[in-house]
């Protein structure tokens, strides 16, 4: 939903640790340097953990609206009306609001506006993280596209603040970017958009880049110094990615059944705690039956 009003965080969400900024009032405050714009799961998240090491902080992230500062997830909603809706724009200055904290941004859903980043940031270097498309179509399968559609996420998302903000925003931009069916046209995807951006971005400001390489290339291309007995970073792997995002929906469930408590009292909450079980059993009956 475009154009959705801020609200603050309930005082009651007490078992996550979610900022609350509304970057609608916000303004650049460091210069944007790097545009990392490999699509995710690519090594985005060793990525972000290597260049605030170099110095670029912050880096922006998906998590940085999943689990970070969810209302950022509104300004995104913001840009997808704006570039696919035709409602309203979306231009430098709302980027600077979005992105102003940051010297460099990487992952998704900033790479369903790579045209519109690079136009916005011509001074900033580009990184394009990049793997084989059947590995990366196997792990995001596993990871992201199972996130997008998580049935559980969409259930929390009706009462708690932050998934209520963030899994619209993520299915918005996952049904868009991948034209409704990621399994189908997920290969598809990934090779016009890597040679949309290779087309875009002059040789001498783009480096592709390979987890596994190292600092060298990195370094060498931001103009850098390479950290000494440092390895490079290596995070956000299948397995952990899927135990984060359901540790994430219980934190989550346990938020809304203590504002139940602390608002409605035990009746609201006996009724909450009534409909997650439910809910539960559904989705246990559901597994059993495929």
């Amino acid at each position: 939903m475009a154009f959705q009003p801020y609200t603050p965080k309930p005082l009651t969400d007490i078992f996550t640790n979610d900022t609350d900024i509304d970057r609608r009032k916000c303004r650049r405050t460091v210069p944007m340097k790097v545009l990392a714009l490999g699509l995710g799961r690519t090594g985005t998240a060793s990525l972000r953990t290597a260049l605030k090491e170099l110095g670029f902080a912050d880096t922006y992230h998906m998590m940085s609206a999943s689990v970070e500062n969810p209302p950022d997830c509104l300004m995104w909603q913001d840009a997808f009306a704006a570039k696919y809706d035709g409602i309203g724009t979306f231009e430098r200055e709302q980027w600077d609001q979005l992105l102003g904290h940051c010297q460099a941004v990487c992952d998704w859903p900033a790479v369903a506006f790579a045209k519109e980043l690079v136009e916005a940031y011509p001074e900033a270097k580009v990184i394009l993280t990049t793997r084989d498309v059947d590995s990366w179509h196997a792990s995001t399968t596993k990871t992201v596209d199972w996130r997008a559609n998580d049935p559980e996420l969409k259930f929390v998302a009706q009462w708690d603040w932050g998934a209520g903000l963030y899994q619209p925003m993520l299915k918005k931009f996952w049904d868009t970017f991948f034209k409704g069916d990621f399994k189908k046209y997920g290969k598809r995807v990934f090779n016009d958009y890597y040679a949309q951006v290779r087309s875009m971005v002059p040789p001498e400001n783009l480096l592709e880049y390979r987890m596994g390489q190292g600092w060298e290339p990195l370094c060498e291309f931001l103009k850098v110094p390479v950290p000494e007995g440092k390895k490079f970073p290596h995070t956000n792997d299948t397995e952990g990615f899927v135990d984060r995002c359901k540790a994430r929906n219980r934190a989550q469930m346990c938020n809304v059944a203590f504002r139940a408590l602390v608002v409605g009292g035990g009746v609201v909450a006996a009724v909450l705690s009534a409909s997650l079980t439910f809910h539960r059993l559904g989705a246990r009956l559901a597994a059993f039956r495929t």
